[in-house]
């Protein structure tokens, strides 16, 4: 216990240059920290005296946000003394990831995405659900939801708004069949590459929804929104659209999406994809606001009307 190293009073870049020389990444990381609930009231880096100790301040929330950008987990900490917990960082595997299968079978049903329930991490669905608060999807009665999967984005909706009629769009046959037993006759589904939406007879609705779809490589991103604001939105319509800014790993939500042949996030190509759907929809008198951070979303209503149907 005596040769933990002591962090308690160390400034960030000594603890980032602990972790940039450590070898032993693969196994658990144990280390002394000043107590959060000592530093209540105080931002990162104040130094506090406890007990005749000096300190430097940090929350819990600044230890889960390290621990996340250096792909470790936060285990439960233990008590060392009066003033110091030990905490142990454990390295996340990066292999057990959905990111590394084959494209092929990626979102399939039977893959590790289908492990995963973005509607139990609060970084995913309370800025959706605020989405769709402000958006008034009580009152939205005919739904388009784009690369739906197996539903999880219907689930709130259905909920709160179970008279809606919702279509389906997917390209993977058991998550439809899955998403089919779910919401039953609430919900219409279609197996077809979004890119092919002119063969389906779809019609106009209330509110688009597409998350986590529209970055996928095989989308042609900019005539898939044209079509879809001209031919398939009602007069009254609204867009709900979703980029994921977060990667699923052993279990975790990593902050920072990762695109291929890149060590670390990188932003400009879903920045450029959003700002030009803001432009294009502004342009055809949508208001449109962009939240989130884990998951960025885009928001569109049609400006001057009101959004009950």
């Amino acid at each position: 216990m005596n040769d933990l190293p002591d962090f308690s009073a160390a400034p960030l870049h000594q603890i980032l240059d602990y972790f940039d020389n450590d070898s032993k990444n693969e196994t658990p990381i144990n280390f002394l920290i000043a107590d959060p609930d000592l530093c209540r009231g105080y931002y990162a880096g104040e130094r506090i005296d406890r007990n005749g100790q000096k300190l430097i301040c940090r929350s819990w929330k600044a230890w889960v946000d390290l621990a996340s950008h250096l792909g470790y987990r936060l285990l439960t900490p233990e008590r060392y003394d009066k003033t110091r917990l030990r905490l142990t960082f454990e390295s996340v595997t990066r292999e057990r990831s959905f990111h590394t299968d084959n494209e092929s079978d990626k979102y399939s049903s039977r893959s590790p995405f289908a492990r995963i329930h973005k509607n139990e991490e609060s970084a995913y669905y309370l800025p959706y659900f605020q989405a769709l608060k402000r958006l008034e999807i009580f009152h939205r009665p005919r739904i388009l939801a784009l690369g739906v999967n197996r539903g999880d984005e219907l689930e709130p909706i259905l909920r709160f708004n179970p008279e809606a009629k919702v279509t389906g769009i997917d390209l993977d046959a058991d998550a439809l069949a899955l998403a089919q037993k779910r919401f039953g006759p609430a919900l219409t589904t279609h197996c077809l590459d979004l890119n092919r939406l002119e063969e389906l007879d779809l019609g106009r609705y209330e509110l688009i929804l597409s998350i986590g779809t529209l970055q996928s490589p095989g989308i042609d991103m900019k005539p898939l929104m044209m079509e879809l604001v001209q031919k398939h939105l009602t007069q009254k319509g609204a867009l709900l659209l979703g980029w994921p800014n977060a990667r699923w790993i052993d279990g975790e939500l990593l902050y920072g999406a990762r695109p291929k042949n890149y060590p670390f996030s990188e932003l400009s190509l879903v920045i450029k994809d959003l700002f030009w759907i803001k432009k294009y929809l502004q342009q055809h008198k949508y208001r449109v606001v962009i939240t989130g951070r884990e998951y960025l979303f885009l928001e569109a209503t049609k400006i001057g009307l009101s959004r009950k149907a």
